[in-house]
């Protein structure tokens, strides 16, 4: 078992952490390429002392310190029960597989490791042999994948379905064959005592270290449905790995939504298990049917898809309102008849369970307290006793698909919930991540997640970033605003490309630049002649991108948001990263247009507290991909003129890595030939 806490004075472990990061230390001796790095032996001790005293740290390593270790080593020494949040399922499982093996087995600590995943990931008894008699498959592929996922299941020990490369963890049958929150059977199921599901609660209840990631950790904080409940109050330590996104995550699960999809799904249901198990207590499709057309109708008041809109600019007389009445009423009535069915069948009272839970998040969602100009009636006054109560409020606001509408109620801050959920038991709460603070100063993120009072600490990267790399911001670019800037971005990219003998990324901030970059490139690469393999995302899956990149060796590789972090490429094979323009959250956002009006009602500035901060961690992390170790070399191309016309470009470009900067194309050239380069 892992030793147990107790609380100690500062630098009481500062002895043992020089004596196991020392090159002639158990690390240095198990792990290949090790070497003692101050900023990471630094970062452990201060680790080490917040979980010694039981209090929270936000602790900002530079890329390369390696923090992992410099978390996992005192959590695994000293941690006691310890929770580890990161943000992605990959990098749960390089924790799992790799990283937490290699430090474990190098200090021969006796500490037992659980991996928890959402309900999702794993492979359902029930609904894999519901599937598998019914057969609703919809492609021949899908009988293809069932047919892996039948055999999967004879060998599986755990069931996850990372496990089973054969299909892809974006394939659709994986939603016939797992179960969500509202259709698990629960212990109610006969396959409860093989359930996956519960098999890996039971692991991480007995484990020490439990690895998870941050949907998993807030989805259980709001719907207390993913295990992390149980291991909350046992838990001594909590580690939140990659928590820049933290902020992000927990307002998506601190909020509210609801779409007609989820309403046409449940319609979907409650036909099949009405018609199998109490066909004659009902005429089904008559009671699914006038739901179904109410939730298309809603869905059809916005006539365009991709808009999105807070509650207040859509117009009293829109036929939004009366659309959304007569779906509440139609599910009421379908409610009616599920009551009285219910009894039938397990899953019918299932179907039922759904949709009471559906109809109260439909009868809550307009009553709900909303902020923002113009809130009207009911609601306005409700914000302003939520205000006088010291409560934040939330913001309504509707967003539509190509064939959904979803109804969001988002809180504007989510400090207030977090900091309910922190109180209580004494225990160390660690945020860590290369991208934290702007300029040294961690005022914006503290205040996002209320960590106002606590101690932040912040540690270079060991690279030299002034030899490693430059910063060209090239000249003569139209405004961002203006209808051909992706052209422009383009023109003033293709010359360092060739130069640079492709090995690019292209980070992009929307999908339609990635969209047209990518018709430009192919174009342009063909008329010059220019061999440069091009990958554009959603061509193919992230994972198989990157290996394709890293294998082509003279790539290029354009995409938006999910390439800007998380994103690791060494060596050559990625030399250059350009970045079209400053990563700013676009301004018709409902939720931002809201939290800006909340800070400036206090006398704050919306852009210099919340947009410029929000933009510089987003834009930190886009950079950080170019420099990876201490041998990579590369240019970053931000092409924005705003970093030198506009008065906050000085605060953000000192906030990047101290690269040498130019605005001269001549000068990235020499840069690439070796040559010095005299700064800017």
């Amino acid at each position: 078992m892992a030793t147990g806490i107790a609380t100690a004075t500062p630098g009481a472990h500062d002895a043992d952490i020089d004596r196991l990061f020392a090159s002639s230390g158990p690390l240095g001796q198990a792990v290949g390429g090790f070497r003692p790095r101050q900023a990471q032996t630094e970062m452990a001790k201060a680790i080490a002392d917040a979980i010694a005293q039981q209090r929270t740290l936000i602790a900002e390593a530079g890329t390369g310190t390696g923090k992992t270790f410099a978390y996992l080593v005192p959590a695994l020494l000293w941690g006691g029960k310890v929770i580890v949040s990161t943000g992605t399922k990959n990098l749960q499982d390089q924790l799992f597989l790799r990283d937490i093996p290699t430090v474990r087995r190098a200090l021969s600590a006796p500490v037992s490791v659980a991996l928890l995943k959402g309900r999702a990931n794993y492979v359902c008894h029930f609904h894999l042999e519901r599937t598998l008699q019914n057969g609703r498959m919809t492609s021949r592929e899908d009988v293809g994948y069932l047919r892996e996922i039948s055999r999967f299941m004879k060998t599986t020990s755990s069931g996850d379905k990372a496990e089973l490369s054969k299909v892809p963890e974006t394939a659709l049958i994986w939603n016939l064959v797992t179960s969500t929150r509202d259709t698990c059977m629960g212990a109610e199921c006969q396959y409860y005592q093989d359930c996956f599901v519960m098999k890996a609660r039971k692991e991480a209840q007995q484990a020490d270290v439990v690895v998870v990631n941050h949907h998993l950790f807030f989805a259980d904080v709001a719907l207390k449905d993913t295990g992390v409940a149980e291991l909350l109050p046992s838990a001594n330590t909590i580690i939140f790995d990659e928590a820049h996104q933290l902020p992000e995550v927990a307002t998506l699960f601190f909020g509210n939504t609801i779409s007609t999809s989820q309403i046409l799904e449940l319609c979907r249901d409650v036909l099949a298990e009405g018609l199998s198990h109490a066909r004659d207590g009902a005429d089904w499709g008559q009671v699914v049917v006038p739901v179904e057309k109410a939730a298309r109708d809603l869905r059809l008041t916005f006539p365009q898809e991709g808009g999105r809109l807070a509650v207040n600019q859509i117009a009293a007389s829109s036929a939004f309102f009366p659309a959304l009445e007569t779906l509440r009423a139609q599910m009421h009535s379908m409610l009616a008849v599920l009551e009285k069915q219910a009894e039938r069948a397990e899953t019918i009272e299932q179907c039922r369970t759904r949709a009471v839970e559906l109809g109260h998040q439909l009868d809550s969602w307009n009553s709900a307290p909303s902020v923002g100009s113009g809130s009207t009636g009911k609601s306005a006054k409700k914000a302003k006793a939520a205000e006088a109560e010291g409560e934040e409020g939330s913001v309504l606001w509707v967003e539509a698909f190509s064939s959904s509408l979803q109804l969001h109620q988002t809180p504007l801050s989510i400090a207030p919930i977090f900091n309910k959920q922190r109180e209580g038991v004494a225990r160390s709460w660690i945020f860590t991540s290369a991208t934290l603070a702007v300029k040294n100063d961690f005022q914006h993120y503290a205040s996002q997640m209320g960590l106002w009072d606590e101690p932040a600490q912040s540690w270079p990267s060991p690279f030299d970033y002034g030899e490693q790399g430059l910063l060209y911001v090239p000249q003569n670019l139209p405004q961002p605003n203006s209808p051909d800037y992706t052209d422009a971005v383009i023109d003033a990219a293709l010359p360092v490309i060739e130069a640079s003998g492709g090995r690019a990324f292209l980070l992009c901030t929307t999908i339609r630049a990635v969209n047209r970059a990518a018709e430009r490139l192919r174009a342009e690469f063909e008329a010059r002649h220019l061999d440069f393999p091009l990958m554009v995302q959603g061509e193919a899956g992230r994972t198989e991108l990157l290996d394709r990149f890293r294998a082509a060796g003279n790539a290029v590789l354009i995409g938006s948001q999910s390439f800007w972090e998380g994103v690791d490429v060494r060596g050559e094979a990625l030399s250059l990263v350009i970045i079209d323009k400053l990563p700013f959250s676009p301004p018709d956002d409902p939720v931002l247009a809201a939290r800006i009006e909340a800070l400036e009602s206090k006398g704050m500035n919306g852009f210099m507290h919340h947009q410029l901060p929000a933009a510089i961690i987003n834009l930190k992390q886009g950079a950080g991909r170019l420099i990876r170790d201490e041998a990579d070399r590369g240019v970053l191309m931000i092409c924005d003129p705003r970093l030198i016309s506009k008065g906050y470009g000085r605060r953000i470009w000192q906030s990047l890595p101290p690269f040498k900067r130019t605005r001269e194309l001549d000068a990235v050239k020499a840069f690439w030939r070796g040559d010095a380069i005299e700064p800017d």
